[in-house]
């Protein structure tokens, strides 16, 4: 209900298509027809974070839940469950720790952000590119919605400084990268963790096949090859999640952006 209502400012940027109906007792909206086209990922990785800089630049959308707290939550849920062994769980969340300890929460980077960007969220119509169903929109760290996008944009040291200086709009800092970094690992943690608690709990035989590279999966979410409507699929792509996650923190840069985010931007 509270996403219906924000249609009315989105039109004005050019973010949302334009809504021409809303009823918020029977939860109906009518908005433009968005043809969508295939949306190259070359071009994505441009369009998409100026349309983030554009989105994250509008008034603030109401607060409605702290994003961190919600995951600490969810990781609550998930070990009180006891849905997986300890052996392949407890070097995550000691990972998860490590970036929890120095991530800020000190609201400076909130604005108005989507949450949700996943493909079928995002339509390209050959010229512009629209984002739909605001329903998880919030006010929220800028960092999330630029690495839920980066799953499927952002593959290499040079794919990061174009996609993050098309963000920040020239230079970027040390600080920016290594927040942005372990803001995608954070995110890496939280996907493994809630399409493991609302997918089913994995079997043996899941946790013994060879895990998909991570970025091949995601260009296959992209292209629409790959959907979740099975529980297996949303297993996979837990168990895509949690091997990027460990790979990741075992990069010297994991090390590096742990040391700069905790001395802090200035």
């Amino acid at each position: 209900i509270y996403t219906l209502s924000l249609h009315d400012a989105l039109p004005i940027s050019g973010i949302a298509p334009k809504v021409w109906y809303v009823n918020l007792e029977e939860r109906v909206a009518i908005t433009d027809f968005i043809d969508a086209k295939p949306f190259p990922l070359d071009k994505a990785r441009t369009v998409m974070p100026a349309l983030l800089k554009r989105l994250h630049a509008l008034p603030p959308f109401p607060f409605r839940i702290n994003y961190l707290d919600s995951m600490e939550g969810f990781i609550q849920r998930f070990q009180a469950a006891k849905l997986m062994p300890l052996n392949i769980t407890d070097g995550l969340f000691y990972i998860y720790n490590r970036i929890k300890n120095i991530y800020p929460r000190d609201g400076s980077e909130m604005v108005a952000c989507h949450n949700d960007l996943k493909p079928e969220n995002i339509l390209y119509d050959g010229e512009r590119t629209w984002l739909v169903d605001w329903e998880a929109a919030f006010m929220n760290d800028r960092y999330i919605d630029l690495a839920i996008a980066a799953n499927f944009l952002v593959k290499t040291e040079d794919d990061e400084q174009v996609y993050l200086q098309t963000y920040f709009g020239g230079s970027v800092t040390e600080y920016q990268h290594a927040r942005f970094f372990l803001a995608r690992q954070l995110l890496h943690l939280f996907y493994f963790v809630t399409f493991i608690l609302f997918g089913k709990k994995p079997e043996d035989e899941d946790l013994k096949k060879p895990i998909p590279s991570f970025f091949e999966y995601h260009d296959g979410i992209w292209s629409g090859d790959i959907t979740f409507a099975d529980m297996g699929s949303r297993v996979e792509y837990a168990l895509v999640h949690m091997e990027q996650l460990r790979r990741n923190a075992k990069l010297k840069k994991f090390e590096e952006a742990l040391e700069v985010v905790g001395r802090g931007a200035n």
